[in-house]
C-alpha cells in the first residue's frame, strides 16, 4: 500500500486512546496507547497519538481533516473477557443500541456519526479493542485484560503499518 500523503500541519493518520484509567478495564486502551508511543519514531510524522482519555466530542477536533483514525479502546460486544476486537467504520456505525465502547462521555460511534453530519469523517476507521472483565471503580487492569494487550499491540502494528506503507 502507498503511504498516506501527509499535510504540512498535521499527521494523516490519528491513533487516539480512550478511557478512564479510574474504572478499572475501561482504561485499556490509554494503556495501549502508552504502548504505542515507543513505536512512534517508526511513521516519519505520519501518525500522531493522541490520548483522548474521556473527552467525548470535545475529540471532534482531533479527527478532523484526517484521512485515518484508529481508536484504542475497552469495547463491549457480549465476547469472554481479554477478546481483541477489530472493527471497521461501517462495523461501528452499525452497531445498534451497543455503544462501541465503554463507560465515557461518547464514543467512537458517535465521534463518527457527528463528524459525518459535519462533513468531516476520516475515510477510513479502525476501532481496536479489547473486551472489558470488569468496568468499575479502582485504577489497573484486570489479568485477563493486561494478558490481551501484546495481541491488541501486534494488531494496532499491523494496522498502522497498512495505512502508512510499512510492513509490522
Amino acid at each position: 500500500m502507498m503511504p498516506i500523503p501527509g499535510s504540512a500541519d498535521r499527521a494523516p493518520v490519528l491513533l487516539l486512546g480512550l478511557g478512564n484509567l479510574l474504572l478499572g478495564d475501561d482504561g485499556v486502551g490509554l494503556s495501549l496507547l502508552e504502548r504505542m508511543r515507543k513505536h512512534g519514531s517508526e511513521w516519519a510524522g505520519a501518525v500522531e497519538l493522541v490520548d483522548g482519555g474521556t473527552r467525548g466530542l470535545d475529540l471532534l477536533g482531533a479527527i478532523s481533516g484526517r484521512q485515518a483514525v484508529i481508536v484504542l479502546d475497552a469495547v463491549q460486544m457480549g465476547d469472554p473477557p481479554g477478546t481483541v476486537h477489530v472493527l471497521q467504520k461501517d462495523e461501528v456505525l452499525g452497531l445498534g443500541g451497543a455503544r462501541a465502547s465503554t463507560a465515557h462521555e461518547s464514543n467512537a460511534k458517535e465521534l463518527l456519526q457527528i463528524a459525518g453530519l459535519l462533513g468531516d469523517q476520516p475515510e477510513k476507521v479502525v476501532v481496536i479493542g479489547i473486551e472489558p472483565e470488569l468496568v468499575a471503580t479502582g485504577v489497573g487492569l484486570t489479568d485477563t485484560v493486561e494478558a490481551a494487550l501484546d495481541r491488541a499491540e501486534k494488531v494496532a502494528l499491523e494496522q498502522v503499518g497498512a495505512l502508512v506503507g510499512q510492513e509490522s
